[in-house]
């Protein structure tokens, strides 16, 4: 079997764990199939799974009963193929990589076909025996699929759509998860066009948002990704999706700090009365990210304290000054996201998503994961 999580060091030897909730994703992708009323649920399993891996993720999500899964990578789609059984369904979002086209085949995976370039690859490689495919159209992201001039000339060649066995039509939100946003209504009556156009096979549009939002998003087949793991997807509202990730880091030094000294890179804070500092074992090498600089927050127990200077490489310092000794020593963990402070909160700290947070978890932590 690939190795497909990053780097997994022993937790002795880790300056930070990863605990990944396995039965907290399972019942998020039930909370969504539920309210998905009907429209078949899949799992967007890409980015080794948000970051959360896939060869776990994905596995335990077949268990509840997800048949369909959506990665980007041709690559990512070959390692999911060996970690699944034959009957999952695997669909590649970034379509049909120039050179790699026999491997769809051979690892039976479904490309999502988005241009007319692409198009006409497929049917050349399959010959007389059409392949599983889908069809992506852009609604108004300009970022991939067919647009609307090669779908008007896709749509009325019917010699080129006899020749392709089409399982989805599918199209992606690109502000599902603003409450008030004009965009939606437009992609709908473009998603819709589409679709008297192209009416085979099943639609495919709702993401994790838009799962949320109602039936005109939602199509046949929806495609959550970042809530299954813990994010809100429409943050207008509160969150009801179960955290799934917890971030624990190591203190490996704390000491007393005077007036007038400064902290980490640049001098950017400068002591103003006495203080004791902790020095954690987590930096932006580890994807907890620089732009949390004077922002940040941890927690220790049930008490926050707050990021002092620059987050560096390796390290991260942070005021400790009104934490009990006892709880504050080298060795002891300090929470960086987890039931005190959810991955969406980090992001927002950050000035980020909290896409961003969970793809970005490092190969140097100890993962490990709870649930069966």
């Amino acid at each position: 079997m690939p190795v497909m999580s990053v780097h997994n060091p022993p937790e002795t030897q880790a300056g930070a764990i990863l605990t990944v909730d396995l039965d907290a994703i399972a019942a998020n992708w039930r909370l969504l199939r539920d309210a998905a009323d009907g429209a078949e649920t899949a799992a967007v399993v890409k980015a080794d799974a948000y970051g959360t891996g896939i060869d776990k993720v994905a596995p335990r999500l077949w268990d509840e009963g997800c048949r369909h899964y959506f990665v980007a990578h041709l690559s990512e789609g070959v390692d999911l193929r060996a970690v699944l059984p034959a009957e999952a369904t695997i669909h590649i979002l970034n379509g049909l990589l120039p050179g790699g086209t026999a491997l769809y085949a051979e690892h039976d995976l479904v490309p999502a076909l988005g241009s007319l370039d692409e198009i006409d690859r497929w049917i050349a490689h399959c010959g007389a025996s059409p392949l599983p495919c889908n069809i992506h159209v852009d609604t108004g992201m300009l970022r991939l699929g067919l647009p609307p001039d090669e779908l008007d000339i896709l749509a009325a060649d019917g010699s080129r759509l006899g020749k392709l066995d089409v399982q989805l039509v599918m199209s992606h939100f690109a502000s599902a998860d603003e409450e008030d946003d004009g965009q939606n209504q437009k992609q709908i009556a473009a998603f819709q066009r589409a679709r008297a156009m192209l009416p085979m096979g099943r639609a495919s549009f709702a993401n994790s948002a838009g799962i949320l939002r109602g039936p005109a998003y939602r199509g046949d087949l929806v495609r959550p990704g970042i809530a299954l793991y813990g994010s809100n997807p429409t943050p207008w509202v509160e969150n009801r999706m179960h955290p799934a990730v917890t971030l624990e880091t190591r203190i490996l030094q704390v000491r007393d700090a005077r007036p007038g000294d400064t902290v980490s890179y640049g001098a950017t804070y400068t002591v103003e009365k006495p203080m004791r500092i902790a020095t954690v074992s987590v930096g932006y090498a580890d994807g907890y990210l620089r732009s949390l600089t004077g922002g940040g927050r941890a927690f220790i127990g049930n008490q926050a304290v707050p990021i002092l200077g620059r987050v560096t490489m390796d390290l991260t310092m942070l005021d400790v000054t009104d934490i009990d000794p006892a709880k504050c020593r080298p060795g002891d963990l300090v929470e960086l996201i987890g039931p005190h402070i959810g991955v969406d909160e980090v992001a927002a700290r950050a000035g980020t998503i909290a896409h961003e947070i969970l793809t970005g978890l490092g190969g140097r932590y100890h993962r490990r994961y709870v649930g069966k």
